[in-house]
C-alpha cells in the first residue's frame, strides 16, 4: 500500500506511522528522518537543505521533494511506503502525484488522524522533559512523575520545551491548518480520504487505522 498520514501536531502521527508501517510491512518515511540522513551523508540535496537552513530559512519544496523521490525509489518501497510529513503543502502533493503517475504508481489512502484542537494543546503542552536525558518524558495529566517537576528514573529536573509551550502549540496548529490542512481537501476530490479519531489508547488507534485502511469507512 501507498499511503500518506496526515493529522494536527500532537495526533500521534509518528507513533501510529512506526506501527502502521510494522503491520503493513512497508517502510516509514518520514521528512524529518529524510533531512537528518540526507545532511549526515553529504548528499547534494542534504547540502542545500543544511545551507537553507543554517541560514534561518525555510527548505524549498522542491528540496523536500527530490529527497522523498530518491527515498521512494529504494528496493524497500517498492511494494509500497508510509509517508509521514509529506506532503505538507498541496504543491508538495500536485509534485507527489506527478511523480507517482510517471513511474505508473497512485496512492491507496490518505489517513487522516483527527484530533480536537484543545485536546492537541493538552497532550502537547502537558508534557515534561528531564534535563538529564531527553528520552524520559513525562505528562502532568497521562504519566505524571511521582514527584512534581523530579524524574522518576535519574531525579533530573523535569522542564517544559519552547516548542511545548501553549502559546507555541496554537501558531504550531495555524501552520497546520493554513499549509497542510488544505491538502485534505486535495485528496478528498481524489476518494483517497479516510478520516478516523486518534483518541484513545494507541493500540486502539492503530486497529482503527487498520480496519480503515482494509475499507472500513464508518472506522
Amino acid at each position: 500500500m501507498r499511503i500518506v498520514l496526515v493529522g494536527p501536531p500532537g495526533a500521534g502521527k509518528g507513533t501510529q506511522a512506526a506501527y502502521l508501517a510494522k503491520n503493513l510491512a512497508i517502510p516509514h518515511i518520514s521528512t524529518g528522518d529524510l533531512f537528518r540522513a540526507n545532511i549526515s551523508q553529504g548528499t547534494e540535496l542534504g547540502l542545500k537543505a543544511k545551507s537553507y537552513m543554517d541560514a534561518g530559512e525555510l527548505v524549498p519544496d522542491e528540496v523536500t521533494i527530490g529527497m522523498a523521490k530518491d527515498r521512494m525509489e529504494q528496493p524497500d518501497a517498492v511494494n509500497g511506503f508510509l509517508l509521514d510529513g509529506f506532503p505538507r503543502n498541496v504543491a508538495q502533493a500536485e509534485a507527489l502525484d506527478a511523480m507517482l503517475e510517471s513511474e505508473s504508481m497512485k496512492l491507496d489512502a490518505v489517513l487522516d488522524l483527527e484530533v480536537p484542537e484543545d485536546e492537541v494543546v493538552k497532550r502537547i503542552a502537558g508534557r515534561r522533559i528531564c534535563r538529564n536525558d531527553s528520552a524520559h518524558v513525562f505528562h502532568v495529566t497521562y504519566s505524571a512523575p511521582k514527584t512534581e517537576g523530579v524524574c522518576d528514573a535519574c531525579g533530573g529536573e523535569l522542564y517544559q520545551r519552547d516548542d511545548d509551550s501553549e502559546e507555541t502549540v496554537r501558531k504550531r496548529l495555524e501552520v497546520y491548518h493554513t499549509q497542510t490542512e488544505p491538502i485534505i481537501d486535495y485528496y478528498k476530490a481524489q476518494g483517497l480520504v479516510v478520516t478516523i479519531t486518534a483518541l484513545g489508547k494507541v493500540d486502539e488507534v492503530t486497529a482503527r487505522a487498520m480496519e480503515a485502511l482494509r475499507g472500513d469507512k464508518a472506522a
